[in-house]
């Protein structure tokens, strides 16, 4: 527990949270690049880029739909739900995720940018079309597209950019928060590890996560634990506190 934390968002009016792969880690889903069995021999760029699935696109959907097939099966944490409950106390609350699970929409969280996108569609690589997925992902045998392109997952691959909107928003409530929590993220992904200590000087910002990361030395405060055990103590305490 820490004090100075609790007492920050005793006295936020506005609060922004950055998650990363971590928190969801806890509900059972291995990390972007903790991928097991066959997925040992490639690199992760190679099924995660237009590149890779321009190359491979069955490749690229049998990975995402194992993917897929995991975030189903994943339940929400106590840290998600946590952060669910924290949201409701502010009328300025913005969770950013790099997580494509829809685990924090799961939680309840309902202020939420997804900024690298999420596994419950696919777009055309053509046009405009999108379809939902299954809790099966996509079948290998409807990539093509009627219009000629194919049908892609809804993510942010390696050398593409953000979505302009959900990133201009980001970047606003980072700039404008009081507090600035940074959950369960490497803090080496850019541009969003960014928000966490580039676009507010003037915030409380505090680092929840088991390991020492890049910002740790730049953050008012680091606890090292799992989010699923921080959170609802500091969640539970500053809510208490401002009652």
């Amino acid at each position: 527990m820490n004090g100075h934390l609790v007492a920050a968002l005793r006295g936020a009016k506005s609060v922004f949270v950055l998650t990363g792969s971590g928190i969801s880690a806890e509900s059972g889903l291995p990390t972007f690049r903790g991928v097991g069995g066959l997925w040992r021999t490639h690199r992760v760029e190679e099924l995660a880029s237009p590149e890779g699935f321009a190359r491979d696109p069955i490749l690229v959907w049998t990975w995402y739909n194992e993917r897929k097939a995991a975030h189903e099966r994943a339940q929400p944490n106590a840290g998600h739900l946590a952060l669910g409950q924290l949201e409701m106390a502010f009328d300025d609350f913005t969770l950013a995720t790099q997580n494509v699970d829809s685990l924090h929409l799961r939680a309840g969280s309902r202020k939420v940018l997804e900024l690298h996108g999420s596994l419950r569609e696919a777009r055309c690589t053509n046009c405009t079309a999108r379809r939902p997925l299954s809790a099966a992902g996509l079948p290998r045998d409807e990539i093509d597209h009627s219009c000629g392109g194919r049908w892609r997952p809804d993510i942010v691959w390696f050398g593409e950019s953000l979505p302009h909107d959900v990133w201009q928003k980001a970047q606003e409530a980072a700039a404008r928060a009081d507090v600035i929590l940074v959950v369960g993220t490497s803090a080496v992904v850019y541009p969003a590890a960014a928000l966490a200590t580039n676009y507010n000087r003037a915030a409380f910002v505090a680092e929840i996560n088991p390991e020492t990361t890049p910002i740790s030395n730049r953050v008012a405060c680091a606890l090292r634990g799992p989010a699923a055990e921080v959170l609802p103590q500091i969640v539970d305490s500053s809510l208490r506190r401002r009652g």
